[in-house]
């Protein structure tokens, strides 16, 4: 793995030259994406990111924290204990450069033998799973990390916006697997990772999903372009 969404973003805290993240999937082109936008400000968040930093609590988990900007802001204006963890070695020197107290470069699976009032997964969350069928899993490593009135806050997007109208009005979508499941490209400064899986869930399905794995799921709040956050508690 060679790890170029964490060497931009150290690239980006270190000034060393940094440039767009050019992402692609297997339906949709090439896009790109400023790295400056990963260090953004609460301000400059997103509602739905800001909705679930106002209703973060007690000891923290920051799963997939990238430049970590949720995690400072948690630690800085809420004064909360927050653990970061990314699996991106250079993502958690920058978030250790950046401020953060407590990184880690672990993968969620090891987290072991701790509990955590709020889990967060942002910035589409539900990526980390990689297809509908590894999602118990990760559930099941979610809900046992909780605390007894901990709770699991996360987003995703409903992508059936991307796929083709069919004439009766009904979308065409691929007949194997849950559309929701992508294999994602990234590329940074003329160097391109292997192609790796990122599921986006929608809301009734994650709902399904955390039912039959012994969690509540409540919507909190959609946002302006077929994404929602939603909170999962036992």
């Amino acid at each position: 793995m060679l790890d170029l969404f964490g060497k931009a973003i150290l690239d980006f805290q270190t000034n060393n030259s940094p440039e767009d993240i050019i992402t692609e999937t297997n339906i949709s082109e090439s896009d790109e994406m400023s790295v400056a936008y990963l260090f953004r400000s609460y301000k400059e968040m997103p509602e739905l990111e800001q909705k679930a930093l106002q209703l973060t609590k007690g000891k923290v988990l920051d799963v997939g924290c990238g430049a970590g900007s949720h995690s400072l802001y948690l630690q800085n204006e809420r004064n909360l204990e927050v653990i970061a963890i990314d699996i991106s070695e250079k993502a958690i020197k920058a978030c250790a450069l950046r401020g953060i107290k407590n990184t880690r470069v672990q993968n969620l699976l090891a987290v072991e033998n701790e509990t955590f009032d709020t889990i967060l997964l942002l910035m589409n969350g539900t990526g980390i799973f990689e297809t509908l069928s590894e999602t118990s899993k990760y559930l099941q490593k979610l809900k046992n990390l909780l605390s007894p009135t901990g709770q699991i806050l996360i987003d995703s997007s409903d992508i059936i916006y991307i796929f083709d109208d069919e004439e009766d009005g009904s979308k065409w979508v691929p007949a194997e697997g849950y559309y929701g499941e992508l294999m994602f490209t990234l590329s940074y400064k003329n160097q391109t990772e292997k192609p790796f899986p990122w599921l986006y869930l929608d809301y009734n399905t994650l709902q399904n999903a955390a039912h039959d794995n012994g969690l509540k799921c409540e919507l909190i709040s959609n946002g302006n372009h077929f994404d929602y956050l939603a909170r999962l508690f036992l």
